[in-house]
């Protein structure tokens, strides 16, 4: 067991999740109204998902959004969680996050991962050669990281509003694949624990032993995902926590809807919590009272040793959200 540091830092994850009834403009809406308060509370950054097709998230434009929240708010960290870089050309990329540098400076975050953040059919509606991009995410990583460099302004193709700017790299996974890819580049490592968490530590053992320290980073650097949904008593955060369940079964039957109002838990919801495949995929959901939350939130620490959590919570409604990161941003403190 690894022993967790001290002054971990907390971040927010957002999809800009679209609850049934509520319009995506309002979401937006919400979106910058948590980041504002959730800057108040000391949260580190606050990262947008790529996700694309679905009708429960609206944040498939990344980079459009990243700068509505960053223009919203003064001094919080944004980015993506992530850029999926195979639906992307690296150019194009480097030239929407060197302007969010540039307008936002020291306040912007890249990450980047490789998954589809959709179904195979809308990934090939997107970018027909995307599995060749697959193949070729390290390459097209360095190649970001090139036209950041203020020696590409010899090159033949720039990305002059990137030059010199700004704009640190994270490497996202779900796999020990972008394991390797972080720790070969020098690069901090952000793992998705919240929905895919069966191989975060052979993941986090693999970046901490292969790490090559890089004129970017000296040291290993990790961020894990956890979901939390907390309130003032457990029964109140089993009660909000239905809307997770719910729409985690539409994700794994294939019937993915907007997100839905929570109800009481019934006997069915119950044994389905207890259902194995949603075992696996919400290990990391500390659903209960600040000190249920605490208590697992201190487990979670004390056994990955991370320098950061990234928390994300499907809470439909938006003063629920407010208050369970409220309660989350005091668990943090207090540990």
């Amino acid at each position: 067991m690894i022993e967790s540091k001290k002054n971990v830092r907390y971040s927010i994850l957002e999809l800009d999740a679209v609850g049934t009834g509520i319009s995506i403009q309002e979401t937006f809406e919400n979106s910058l109204d948590l980041a504002r308060q959730v800057e108040a509370m000391g949260y580190h950054r606050f990262w947008l998902a790529e996700h694309h097709n679905m009708v429960s998230i609206a944040s498939s434009a990344t980079a459009v959004l990243i700068g509505h929240i960053a223009g919203g708010t003064k001094k919080i960290r944004v980015g993506s969680g992530g850029i999926m870089l195979p639906n992307h050309s690296p150019l194009i990329v480097a030239e929407q996050f060197g302007t969010l540098g540039s307008l936002y400076p020291g306040r912007i975050d890249l990450g980047l991962g490789r998954a589809p953040g959709t179904d195979q059919v809308t990934a090939h509606a997107i970018r027909s050669d995307r599995m060749q991009a697959v193949f070729k995410f390290p390459e097209e990583v360095s190649q970001i990281r090139q036209y950041f460099s203020e020696e590409n302004k010899n090159a033949k193709v720039r990305a002059t509003v990137a030059e010199g700017v700004e704009v640190p790299i994270y490497i996202l996974g779900s796999s020990t694949d972008s394991a390797h890819v972080a720790a070969s580049k020098g690069l901090p490592y952000a793992f998705a624990s919240h929905f895919a968490p069966a191989q975060l530590f052979d993941a986090l053992n693999i970046y901490y032993n292969h790490f090559q320290p890089s004129k970017f980073l000296d040291r290993p650097y990790t961020i894990a995902g956890i979901n939390v949904i907390a309130a003032e008593t457990d029964e109140e955060a089993e009660r909000i926590s239905t809307t997770l369940l719910r729409m985690m079964l539409g994700v794994m039957t294939g019937q993915i809807d907007y997100m839905q109002k929570p109800t009481e838990m019934t006997p069915q919801l119950r044994e389905l919590a207890q259902n194995p495949a949603f075992q696996r995929m919400l290990k990391y959901a500390f659903v209960g009272s600040k000190d249920s939350v605490r208590e697992k939130t201190e487990d979670f620490l004390r056994q990955t040793g991370v320098d950061e959590v990234m928390v994300a919570s499907h809470i439909y409604s938006h003063e629920d959200r407010i208050e369970s990161y409220r309660l989350f941003s005091e668990v943090m403190k207090e540990i």
